[in-house]
């Protein structure tokens, strides 16, 4: 990524004029558009290298366009049963994935819409076989072994984690 340089009020203003990228092949999330939608953020869906969301800022003061695509990435799961499925059927999928990501250095957050988030893990609140104690052993291992950053929430504020999570990073980029 270039180096930019801006002013604090032109960060504000940047970071509220974000664009959310959401992967083409992103399902059932009806509740973030909606979000982004009622709150007036814009978004555009386009096939995703990494993740299920990035974002670009639309700027004229850096007399381009900067995309985040390649740099940060929301990788969502809709519950733990998707999450479950991704450790286990489809993990050599789920691990190039991030292996991809991470050799190419793009930081991801993995959002799980699960509100009782490591609660209903341990306590088995989830309709799999993956037992709470591999399933604890695959999350961990993956935060560590991919650098990544677990988030578990509700998925009425979901569209929110989204957005806060690209304006602060943008914020701290950028300055």
């Amino acid at each position: 990524m270039k180096n930019y340089r801006f002013s604090v009020e032109e960060l504000k203003k940047l970071s509220r004029g974000i664009v959310v990228l959401v992967d083409s092949r992103e399902k059932r999330n009806d509740h973030i558009l909606d979000y982004f939608n009622k709150q007036g953020i814009a978004y555009r869906v386009s096939k995703l290298e990494y993740g299920d969301y990035s974002f670009m800022i639309p700027t004229e003061a850096a007399g381009e366009d900067i995309y985040f695509h390649k740099d940060i990435c929301i990788e969502r799961k809709a519950s733990l049963e998707e999450l479950s499925g991704n450790f286990t059927r489809e993990r050599d999928r789920f691990e190039k994935e991030f292996l991809k990501a991470g050799n190419d250095r793009v930081k991801v957050y993995l959002m799980i819409e699960a509100p009782g988030g490591y609660s209903d893990i341990i306590g088995h609140k989830y309709r799999t076989d993956f037992t709470p104690a591999a399933f604890m052993a695959s999350l961990k291992t993956w935060e560590h072994r991919f650098d990544t950053n677990v988030q578990f929430i509700s998925p009425e504020y979901a569209g929110y984690y989204i957005v806060s999570t690209f304006q602060y990073y943008a914020r701290e980029i950028l300055k």
